[in-house]
Order: C-alpha cells, then sequence, then structure tokens
C-alpha cells in the first residue's frame, strides 16, 4: 500500500510543473488547478489497485483529452500559442503511457489499439503513430483490415509511401490471397505515382532543374503498381476481382497503358467468366458515340443504339458461355435498363421488346432464375398482357413446383386476373408445398372460394381445410369457415357452424372473439351464449392471456351482464395465470376498478 502511495505521489509532482505553468500563464486559475490536482489524485489511485478496471483506464485516458482540448480552446480564447513543450508535450506523453499499460494488460481489445492511433492522429507525433501501429499489429497480425489502416496512416498521415509499401508486403506474408489487402495495395502504388506526378509538375512550373531530383519514368508512368497487379492476377483467380483492379486503376488519369494491359489480360484468360462479359458488354453503354444530340429523341436514339451494342456482346457471349450466371448477368442488364426512367415512349417501349424477349429466351433454355419470374409477370400484367400473364404464371410454377414463393406469386397473379385455371392450380400447389409452409396458400384460397367460387364449392374447400394435419392450417380454416358461414347464411348458420366445431381442437383466440362479436351484433345478444365463448377460450387460452379475463370481466360489467360475476372471475384469474401475466392483469384490474381503464 505505501509503495503504492508513493508511485502515486511520484507521478502526481511529475504533473505540478504543467500545472504551473497552465496558471502562470493565464490559461486556468489557481482554484482550476488545485480541483484538476484533486481529480488526477483520485484517477491516479484506481489505475494503481490491485484488482484494475479497463473502465478506469479508459475514464483516464477520457479526463486527460478533455484536459487537452480545454487547453485548446483558452489558448485559442486568449490567443496564447507558446510553451506547448511544457503543457501538452507532458499530458500527451502521459496519456500514451496509460494506453501502453491499458494495452498491455487487454492485448486482445482491438477498439483499445485504435482508439490509441486515433489520439496520436490527433495529438501525438509521427514517430509515436508509428510505434503504436507497429506494437498493435504485432499483437494482431492476423487482421487484415488493422494492416491496411496501419498502411493508410503511414502513407497519409506521415507521408511515407515507402513505410506503407513495407507494411503492405509484411501484411501479404501474413495474408498473402486477401483480395482487401491487394486492392488497397495496388490503390497506394497508384497514389505514389500520382503524388510523385504531381511534384515534377510543380517543379516544371517553376522552373526548377529536376535533373537532381529522382523521378523514374517506370514509376512515374505506374509500373509498380503494374508489378502489384501481376503478383495478384498470379495468387487471386476471377473476373471479379480483376475488374476490381481495373476500376481502381480507371480512378487515375495517367494509367491508360495499365488498363489496356488489364484488359487484355482479362479478355484473354477469363473468356469463360460472366463477370469478364458483363464488363465487357457494359462497356459498349459508355464507348465514343455520336457527338453530343441535343433532342432528347436524338438521345434516346442514341442511347438505344448503345444499348443495343451491349446486348450483341451478350448475345456472342451466351454462344460459348450458356449458364444461369450468364443469362442472369443478361437479364439483370435488360431489367435495368427497363427500369431507367425516359419520357421518350419508343425507348421505353423497345426496352420492354428487349426485356420480353430476353426472358423468353432464357426460359426457353431452361436457365431463367427463379426471381426473375415474379419481373416478368410484373413487366406483362403492367403491360395488360393478360394471356401471356397467365401462361407464364402456370410455366413458372411447373418450373419451379417445390418453391412456396413461386406457386404463392403466380396464384396472386391468377386471382388477380379472375382466371379459371386458379382451381386447379391451387390443387397443384398443395401437393407440391411442403404441408408446413402452406399456411398462406390455404388463406389464399379461402380468400377466393369466399369472393368467386360456388357455395357448395366454397363448402367442400373448407370440410377439406378442417382436416388438415397441419395445427395451423386447421385453426385458421376454422376462423375464415366462421366467417363465410356468417356472411352466407347469418347468425343461425353461424352458431350452428361454431357449435359443430367448438369441441375440435386445435384453435385460436381469434376463432372465440369472432363468435363472440357475432353475438353482440345482434339485436339483443344473449349473455348465456358470450359467457360460453368466453369459457370456452379460457379453457384453451386462460393460463397466459390477460386480456381474455379482462374482456370477460368488463363484459360482465355492460349491459347484459352481472357485475357480481366479477369478483368470482378476478378470482379464477388470478389462480389460473402464470408467470407475469398475473403482474400484468392485476394491474389492468387495479386499473379498472379505479376507473382509469
Amino acid at each position: 500500500m505505501r509503495e503504492m502511495a508513493d508511485i502515486v505521489q511520484q507521478r502526481l509532482e511529475d504533473r505540478i510543473p504543467a500545472l504551473e505553468q497552465l496558471e502562470r500563464v493565464g490559461l486556468f486559475t489557481n482554484k482550476e488547478v488545485k480541483s484538476m490536482l484533486k481529480r488526477s489524485t483520485a484517477l491516479e489511485y484506481k489505475l494503481h489497485r490491485t484488482v484494475q478496471s479497463k473502465d478506469d483506464f479508459i475514464t483516464y485516458i477520457q479526463y486527460e483529452i478533455n484536459v487537452l482540448e480545454l487547453i485548446k480552446k483558452r489558448r485559442a480564447r486568449i490567443g496564447y500559442h507558446f510553451k506547448r513543450e511544457e503543457i501538452e508535450y507532458p499530458i500527451i506523453h502521459r496519456i500514451n503511457h496509460v494506453f501502453r499499460r491499458a494495452t498491455t494488460k487487454w492485448q486482445e481489445d482491438v477498439q483499445l489499439w485504435l482508439s490509441q492511433v486515433a489520439f496520436n492522429k490527433k495529438w501525438g507525433t509521427k514517430t509515436q503513430l508509428s510505434k503504436v501501429l507497429s506494437s498493435m499489429l504485432a499483437i494482431h497480425p492476423d487482421k487484415p483490415a488493422l494492416w491496411i489502416m496501419a498502411a493508410k496512416c503511414e502513407m497519409e498521415d506521415r507521408n511515407s509511401s515507402e513505410s506503407a509499401r513495407h507494411l503492405f508486403l509484411r501484411a501479404l506474408r501474413f495474408h498473402p490471397e486477401n483480395k482487401k489487402v491487394y486492392q488497397e495495395y495496388f490503390r497506394m502504388e497508384l497514389m505514389h505515382a500520382e503524388k510523385l506526378r504531381k511534384q515534377q509538375q510543380e517543379l516544371e512550373q517553376a522552373k526548377i532543374d529536376v535533373g537532381e531530383y529522382n523521378f523514374s519514368p517506370e514509376i512515374l508512368s505506374g509500373k509498380l503498381a503494374e508489378v502489384v497487379y501481376r503478383d495478384a492476377a498470379q495468387k487471386i483467380k476471377g473476373a471479379e476481382f480483376i475488374l476490381s483492379l481495373l476500376q481502381i486503376a480507371a480512378i487515375f488519369d495517367f494509367t491508360k497503358e495499365l488498363q489496356d494491359t488489364i484488359l487484355q489480360e482479362l479478355q484473354s484468360q477469363y473468356v469463360d467468366d460472366c463477370m469478364m462479359w458483363d464488363f465487357m458488354a457494359k462497356r459498349e453503354l459508355d464507348a465514343a458515340g455520336a457527338p453530343e444530340l441535343q433532342s432528347a429523341k436524338g438521345r434516346a436514339s442514341d442511347t438505344d443504339r448503345r444499348e443495343e451494342r451491349c446486348c450483341v456482346v451478350y448475345e456472342e457471349a451466351l454462344k460459348s458461355l450458356n449458364t444461369e450466371a450468364m443469362w442472369t448477368c443478361y437479364v439483370t442488364f435488360c431489367l435495368e435498363r427497363y427500369k431507367r426512367k425516359t419520357n421518350v415512349n419508343e425507348l421505353k417501349e423497345k426496352r420492354k421488346e428487349r426485356l420480353l424477349r430476353v426472358l423468353q429466351s432464357a426460359h426457353d433454355a431452361k436457365l431463367l432464375q427463379e426471381s426473375f419470374y415474379k419481373n416478368w409477370l410484373q413487366v406483362l400484367l403492367s403491360s395488360g398482357d393478360t394471356v401471356s400473364a397467365t401462361q407464364i404464371a402456370i410455366t413458372a410454377t411447373q418450373c419451379f413446383s417445390q418453391s412456396f414463393e413461386m406457386w404463392s406469386f403466380s396464384l396472386q397473379t391468377l386471382v388477380q386476373l379472375e382466371s379459371t385455371e386458379a382451381g386447379h392450380l391451387f390443387q397443384e400447389a398443395l401437393k407440391h408445398v411442403n404441408p408446413k409452409e402452406s399456411l398462406p396458400l390455404w388463406q389464399l384460397q379461402a380468400d377466393w372460394c369466399m369472393t368467386s367460387q360456388r357455395p357448395e364449392d366454397t363448402e367442400t374447400f373448407f370440410q377439406k381445410g378442417l382436416l388438415s394435419l397441419v395445427p395451423a392450417v386447421s385453426s385458421a380454416m376454422k376462423e375464415k369457415y366462421l366467417e363465410w358461414s356468417y356472411k352466407t347464411g347469418g347468425y343461425k348458420r353461424a352458431r350452428k357452424t361454431f357449435t359443430s366445431l367448438h369441441e375440435h381442437r386445435p384453435f385460436t383466440k381469434a376463432f372465440f372473439m369472432k363468435m363472440i362479436e357475432i353475438e353482440k351484433e345482434q339485436e339483443t345478444p344473449k349473455m348465456s351464449n358470450l359467457r360460453d365463448y368466453y369459457e370456452r377460450a379460457l379453457r384453451e387460452f386462460g393460463c397466459s392471456d390477460e386480456d381474455l379475463w379482462m374482456d370477460y370481466i368488463k363484459e360482465e360489467l355492460g349491459r347484459h351482464g352481472n357485475p357480481e360475476n366479477c369478483g368470482k372471475l378476478h378470482w379464477r384469474a388470478v389462480k389460473t395465470l402464470e408467470g407475469e401475466s398475473v403482474e400484468r392483469f392485476t394491474t389492468q384490474y387495479t386499473l379498472l376498478q379505479t376507473g382509469h381503464v
């Protein structure tokens, strides 16, 4: 304990010269300095306890940073900009010391390291920043993002492309096939070349002899970046990655030769990669065309010609690469162009025709992705082609007979079109779709039957649904059947339906609530019937549904009820409900009694 007190005392004494300077130059008052010393004492003792907490270290660091910020504001206010070595530097040194202790004890905490990096970028020296980055990477060499961040710090904050290059090379020893590391290394070399080109240009403009400066033509033209590209292309295969490097190169205006090299190798090595063909096709959109056209029609015509050239490339690709992935690229392109807004109807129509043609071709080749059938149907419906829409809706379900989404969307389309094929297709859907996923299809068919089918056919459908072995389906069909019975046969039929079903589990709460609603809609609702419905509902859901008990109690308090029954219901509810439901019920019941509900 004595040793700890000595250490803390020494640390506090180390602070005194800086605090005295703060008071002497008028940045802080004597009272503020004493307050800071008191706060510092408390924080120092926390850092030297036997059991140390990370939060104590963070609080200490944050306090010291706040002091730095305050000094900065006070300096600006009184216009005093001297003695930084005596005032700020000791605080910055102290913060880094505490950071070092924290990162040594909690090495695995990446956020702690990143906080120290951020602090040094703002307040510390460039040398200190390098040391922190180096220590962090020694502990976390397995994290590519940290290598990239460190290299960027060297490049941007320390203006040292040599150190950045060294870090990227070390990163590649740990992560030899990491795409992001290669991409950022490639970008860094191009940025380095761009910086040198600007320096050379500035020197030439100032008419300074550039002979004494070593501006290598190879480095200026991006040859170092080309070396990185070639190394990356050997290690990492795939057109997508090579294209990412090409896109980075395209940002810089001196890389035409490098771009041409990448493009040639891309075309020769990745003939069987749909990403390469997709890129080559889309390039036609940006290819030099007619001079700037003034009229909207002229511009639309030029756009159409460019889009047609893109399609020529896609068609060429499909001759040697007739795959689902290639068709997906082609359809996606046509779909994107179709969705683009234009006020020229001819272009709009051309895009629609092109999209429909490509969708049909991909379908004929049996290589059209499932998701595109939905787009296809939407285009046909929006253009009023109901015959084709019906045909495609049916065809799509044949192609993807196990897909619930496909059946659902196709059936919704047929119901919307009032197609006579809907009935047959509903039967087919229930044969193919997993019964556990079939509830939305049953509900869709129920709505369809209730609005557009003969009563006897709807009755047959409901009887089939009631017998379903899937509990969710049979209970949902009970609700729908009760609703339909009331709509078509009135109260008597609804009562008859309810009576025929009220012993056949499973149920939903909505089934009973629907019957209660029907009873209350009558001119003279029978309280005995309402009690029967509530009691049956409570038999199923009374253990967990406090709202059901509250509704029953409110019913007894109503015009047709008997308030004397409320006490018994309250007693039963407290005995029956489980867990937190009892507390919620008690709260609601108390609010009801006091007139707050």
